[in-house]
């Protein structure tokens, strides 16, 4: 792929809204690249800096792996396609200074290490807005950088930020042991959001002022903003059981469970109806919300799961919703797989790698005009660093190579050697496969 391939093109008849925008991100992981991938699928030019031999989410598991034995972590694919990859070492004083020189060439220059790291290495806001006015420079953390934390210095994965935020404490059943990372990478997702949200803002006010300035976004505050009400509830004297009201929850149907949700008196009404339960609308046990909920596994769940037992989740979940009932399926991967509203909205989509490909989730955001844009590869580590720096800085194929034979930076071909190799395979369970030699062991297929 060329630099940039792809980038402009759409669906519809005009360019990607985001195609004039080039953005330069240290990055590792899940909450930034995801953010700088949702914005190279609007049309951004994304230049992905890491250090020699790959970011850590490239050794995630589970893995993606090509015909030739090297591996790919699901982390690393899902949240870096169409993006270039710039293998820097930053820890040089020579990687620094090429940083440095980079920055003025692009509109957003973003991290996401723990903060004070890139301050130490000279590349914080202060210097780089110092060599690029005009740039947005955007830093996502667990807890912040431009504001006072105590856990400014804590490490943050997901799972901490979500408990934090109080989203665990929000499904807790009483006297139950508390579920964690029941939303995946919610706390990453959520984060690059409102990161994505911060940038475009800013690229709108330095198109207003010429001036860039500082983004920050931090993991708990994203999933505070986005854990609906929990945050408001000690000002409001209630608590997380005080909410919960209605026929909410999951119900049993012949090959999986369903999800529904009758909240307001008249879709507790057309449930009845749809029951054959009439009797419910005049049960003394259920004259409240509150007691449709405390009372649905005693009086509701028998008669809803009689009713599915004969259909799939599916098909329960559509009549439901046929009669104004919100419902649906609680989805496997391979249903989604299969599902047409996926297909037709094309929310799984192939990403090329060096020779094969995968399923990733497409982009979410549709256009009348520009379409969705297309997805290309991911990058192998230090896939683009020579074209990146020929394009941006002019360095010549001399420079390039005396860069190389000092080990600053790192072309694929260096550093494919530095990969780990191995001969893998999925079998029908889920299972991964690890052969080498002859050892062998068997591993479950997740992170």
């Amino acid at each position: 792929m060329q630099l940039g391939e792809g980038a402009n093109e759409g669906r519809g008849t005009g360019s990607l809204p985001l195609a004039d925008v080039k953005i330069l991100s240290a990055e590792q992981m899940i909450s930034l690249p995801y953010m700088t991938q949702l914005l190279a699928m609007l049309g951004a030019t994304v230049v992905k800096v890491e250090p020699p031999g790959g970011e850590p989410g490239r050794a995630s598991v589970p893995f993606f792996v090509a015909a030739d034995g090297t591996r790919h972590g699901a982390t690393f694919a899902r949240a870096n396609f169409n993006k270039a990859s710039l293998v820097i070492d930053l820890k040089q004083q020579e990687g620094r200074e090429l940083f440095l020189q980079l920055a003025p060439k692009f509109d957003v220059i973003a991290e996401n290490m723990r903060p004070g790291v890139m301050d130490r290495l000279g590349l914080g806001y202060e210097a780089v807005s110092a060599a690029a006015p005009e740039s947005v420079y955007l830093s996502v953390s667990g807890f912040g950088s431009l504001d006072p934390s105590p856990y400014r210095e804590w490490p943050a994965y997901a799972p901490v930020v979500e408990a934090m935020s109080g989203l665990y404490e929000m499904g807790r059943e009483p006297d139950a042991r508390l579920k964690t990372n029941i939303a995946g990478a919610l706390g990453d997702v959520a984060t690059a959001i409102f990161a994505a949200v911060g940038v475009l803002a800013a690229l709108r006010r330095r198109d207003q002022t010429g001036a860039g300035e500082r983004v920050d976004v931090a993991m708990l505050d994203s999933m505070i903003a986005i854990n609906d009400m929990y945050a408001q509830m000690w000002s409001l004297g209630t608590t997380v059981n005080g909410r919960r009201a209605g026929v909410m929850g999951s119900f049993r149907a012949a090959d999986g469970d369903f999800i529904m949700a009758a909240l307001r008196e008249h879709q507790l009404e057309r449930l009845a109806r749809l029951m054959g339960r009439p009797d419910w609308l005049t049960d003394p046990q259920l004259a409240t919300r509150r007691d449709w909920y405390t009372r649905t596994d005693d009086l509701i769940r028998p008669a809803v799961e009689a009713w599915a037992s004969a259909k799939s989740k599916l098909q329960a979940a559509q009549v439901l919703a046929e009669n104004g009932i919100a419902a649906g399926p609680s989805f496997t991967p391979a249903d989604l797989a299969d599902d047409e509203h996926v297909r037709m909205r094309n929310m799984l989509v192939e990403v090329e790698g060096r020779d094969g490909t995968m399923r990733v989730s497409g982009n979410p955001v549709k256009f009348s005009r520009s379409g969705d844009g297309p997805v290309r590869r991911f990058p192998d580590v230090g896939a683009d660093t020579d074209a990146v720096l020929a394009l941006h800085l002019g360095l010549s194929q001399e420079e390039l190579a005396g860069l190389h034979r000092r080990r600053v930076i790192l072309q694929t071909s260096d550093a494919v050697g530095r990969s780990l190799k191995l001969s893998i395979q999925i079998d029908g369970s889920g299972m991964l496969r690890r052969v080498r030699g002859r050892r062998r062991c068997v591993r479950r297929n997740s992170s």
